[in-house]
């Protein structure tokens, strides 16, 4: 019987030991620095112990509406550690041609945004992004491998920077297992 439970205990051991690897190895999101439409740098560990919706955005889409409602979210959890970031990205159907200062201006002016909004960038291919290659690739995010589907697709990291949920682009913020993340 000895025979059997020391390899038994060794093939548990290193089961254990791979899993907590396994975490250690994860990435977060604050590992980053981006500029913002302004030009500014945007460090993500100023985020730290916040929960963040990371969301590509563009200004000519169907889905360019939900704006409102991301700043609605905004504004309703802004003071409750939970902050939105929006990264405009031209990949669907050249849906945001403009520049960062036009971008700026439409954001303002038509929605009202305040949630921090990044220069823009690509979220898919050969010059995809490194945040989107963090958030995309499970091999840096621990979670799962995704793909961005279309413009004003979400995702959802934890307090600890890791990415906890993706949300498709049809899906609003203010879905219900949207708040339900927010809140617990």
């Amino acid at each position: 019987m000895k025979n059997l439970l020391i390899p038994a205990f060794i093939l548990l051991f290193m089961t254990v030991s791979a899993q907590k690897q396994n975490v250690m190895n994860k990435e977060t999101i604050y590992q980053f620095k981006v500029e913002d439409l302004y030009g500014n740098d945007f460090d993500f560990s100023s985020l730290k112990g916040k929960k963040i919706m990371v969301v590509n955005t563009a200004s000519e889409c169907g889905l360019t509406p939900q704006y409102e409602s991301l700043q609605e979210l905004y504004e309703k959890y802004k003071n409750r550690d939970f902050v939105i970031v929006g990264f405009p990205a031209n990949n669907f159907g050249g849906q945001e041609p403009g520049t960062d200062e036009q971008i700026a201006a439409f954001c303002e002016q038509n929605y009202g945004v305040t949630f921090p909004m990044m220069s823009k960038i690509s979220v898919k291919g050969k010059d995809m992004h490194p945040v989107y290659k963090f958030l995309t690739e499970k091999e840096k995010n621990g979670l799962e491998d995704s793909e961005v589907q279309w413009n004003f697709q979400k995702y959802l990291i934890d307090e600890e920077g890791h990415v906890a949920k993706v949300v498709p682009p049809q899906t609003l913020p203010v879905d219900e297992a949207v708040i339900n993340w927010i809140e617990h």
